[in-house]
Protein backbone atom coordinates (compact mmCIF):
# COMPACT_ATOMS: atom_id res chain seq x y z
CA UNK A 1 0.00 0.00 0.00
CA UNK A 2 2.76 2.46 0.87
CA UNK A 3 4.58 1.79 -2.41
CA UNK A 4 1.48 2.86 -4.34
CA UNK A 5 1.20 5.93 -2.13
CA UNK A 6 4.82 6.94 -2.81
CA UNK A 7 4.42 6.38 -6.56
CA UNK A 8 1.28 8.52 -6.63
CA UNK A 9 3.02 11.27 -4.68
CA UNK A 10 6.03 11.24 -7.00
CA UNK A 11 3.79 11.23 -10.09
CA UNK A 12 2.12 14.35 -8.74
CA UNK A 13 5.54 16.00 -8.45
CA UNK A 14 5.59 15.83 -4.66
CA UNK A 15 8.34 14.62 -2.41
CA UNK A 16 7.42 11.45 -0.52
CA UNK A 17 5.75 12.20 2.82
CA UNK A 18 5.22 15.88 2.04
CA UNK A 19 1.44 15.67 2.36
CA UNK A 20 0.89 13.49 5.43
CA UNK A 21 -0.67 14.21 8.83
CA UNK A 22 1.25 13.74 12.06
CA UNK A 23 0.09 13.62 15.65
CA UNK A 24 2.43 14.80 18.43
CA UNK A 25 1.21 13.82 21.91
CA UNK A 26 3.41 14.68 24.91
CA UNK A 27 2.82 12.79 28.15
CA UNK A 28 4.04 13.51 31.68
CA UNK A 29 4.21 10.20 33.52
CA UNK A 30 3.13 10.15 37.16
CA UNK A 31 5.91 9.67 39.73
CA UNK A 32 7.06 6.06 39.99
CA UNK A 33 5.02 4.94 36.97
CA UNK A 34 7.51 5.30 34.11
CA UNK A 35 8.32 1.59 33.82
CA UNK A 36 4.61 0.71 33.83
CA UNK A 37 3.97 3.32 31.12
CA UNK A 38 6.85 2.03 29.00
CA UNK A 39 5.58 -1.54 29.45
CA UNK A 40 2.55 -0.50 27.40
CA UNK A 41 4.60 0.50 24.33
CA UNK A 42 4.49 -2.97 22.70
CA UNK A 43 0.69 -3.07 22.92
CA UNK A 44 0.41 0.35 21.25
CA UNK A 45 2.87 -0.67 18.52
CA UNK A 46 1.07 -3.98 18.02
CA UNK A 47 -2.33 -2.34 17.54
CA UNK A 48 -0.86 0.32 15.26
CA UNK A 49 0.95 -2.23 13.08
CA UNK A 50 -2.39 -3.33 11.60
CA UNK A 51 -3.33 0.17 10.43
CA UNK A 52 -3.04 0.56 6.66
CA UNK A 53 -2.60 4.33 6.73
CA UNK A 54 0.06 4.49 9.43
CA UNK A 55 3.42 5.72 8.10
CA UNK A 56 5.50 5.62 11.29
CA UNK A 57 4.97 5.12 15.00
CA UNK A 58 7.45 5.14 17.87
CA UNK A 59 8.00 6.47 21.36
CA UNK A 60 10.78 8.67 22.67
CA UNK A 61 11.52 9.22 26.36
CA UNK A 62 13.12 12.13 28.22
CA UNK A 63 13.04 11.43 31.95
CA UNK A 64 9.37 11.29 32.92
CA UNK A 65 8.25 12.82 29.62
CA UNK A 66 7.15 10.57 26.76
CA UNK A 67 6.54 11.62 23.20
CA UNK A 68 4.88 9.50 20.53
CA UNK A 69 6.12 10.14 16.97
CA UNK A 70 3.37 9.12 14.60
CA UNK A 71 2.31 9.88 11.05
CA UNK A 72 -0.61 8.94 8.82
CA UNK A 73 -1.38 9.19 5.12
CA UNK A 74 -4.37 11.43 5.83
CA UNK A 75 -6.88 12.64 8.40
CA UNK A 76 -8.94 9.47 8.10
CA UNK A 77 -5.88 7.40 8.97
CA UNK A 78 -5.28 9.44 12.11
CA UNK A 79 -8.91 9.13 13.20
CA UNK A 80 -8.87 5.37 12.58
CA UNK A 81 -5.75 5.13 14.74
CA UNK A 82 -7.35 6.99 17.64
CA UNK A 83 -10.34 4.68 17.49
CA UNK A 84 -8.06 1.64 17.31
CA UNK A 85 -5.97 2.53 20.38
CA UNK A 86 -8.71 4.21 22.43
CA UNK A 87 -8.84 1.57 25.17
CA UNK A 88 -5.05 1.46 25.49
CA UNK A 89 -4.86 5.23 25.67
CA UNK A 90 -7.52 5.37 28.38
CA UNK A 91 -5.46 2.96 30.47
CA UNK A 92 -2.23 4.89 29.85
CA UNK A 93 -3.91 8.13 30.97
CA UNK A 94 -4.46 6.59 34.40
CA UNK A 95 -0.69 6.85 35.02
CA UNK A 96 0.23 9.82 32.82
CA UNK A 97 -1.18 13.18 31.78
CA UNK A 98 -1.46 14.40 28.21
CA UNK A 99 0.29 17.77 28.61
CA UNK A 100 0.45 18.88 24.99
CA UNK A 101 -0.99 17.73 21.70
CA UNK A 102 0.00 18.98 18.27
CA UNK A 103 -1.42 18.06 14.88
CA UNK A 104 0.67 18.85 11.78
CA UNK A 105 -0.40 18.61 8.15
CA UNK A 106 -1.92 20.26 5.11
CA UNK A 107 -4.79 22.66 5.83
CA UNK A 108 -7.25 20.48 3.91
CA UNK A 109 -6.50 17.50 6.15
CA UNK A 110 -6.47 19.50 9.40
CA UNK A 111 -9.94 20.84 8.62
CA UNK A 112 -11.23 17.25 8.70
CA UNK A 113 -9.75 16.83 12.19
CA UNK A 114 -10.78 20.06 13.90
CA UNK A 115 -14.23 18.82 14.91
CA UNK A 116 -13.33 15.29 15.98
CA UNK A 117 -10.24 16.43 17.96
CA UNK A 118 -11.64 19.66 19.42
CA UNK A 119 -12.14 18.10 22.87
CA UNK A 120 -8.36 17.46 23.05
CA UNK A 121 -7.55 21.15 22.40
CA UNK A 122 -4.56 20.47 20.12
CA UNK A 123 -2.22 23.05 18.65
CA UNK A 124 -2.70 23.08 14.86
CA UNK A 125 0.36 23.36 12.60
CA UNK A 126 -0.38 23.90 8.91
CA UNK A 127 2.26 22.84 6.39
CA UNK A 128 3.61 25.97 4.72
CA UNK A 129 3.34 26.07 0.92
CA UNK A 130 6.61 25.43 -0.90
Amino acid sequence: MLDAFYRAMQAAGMKPLSNFVSLHPYFKVHPGKLEAFKAGFPAFRGKTASEEKNLFYEFTVNGDEVFCREGYMDAEGLLAHLENIGTLLAEALKIADLVRLEVHGPASQLEKLRGPLAHLNPAWFIVAPT
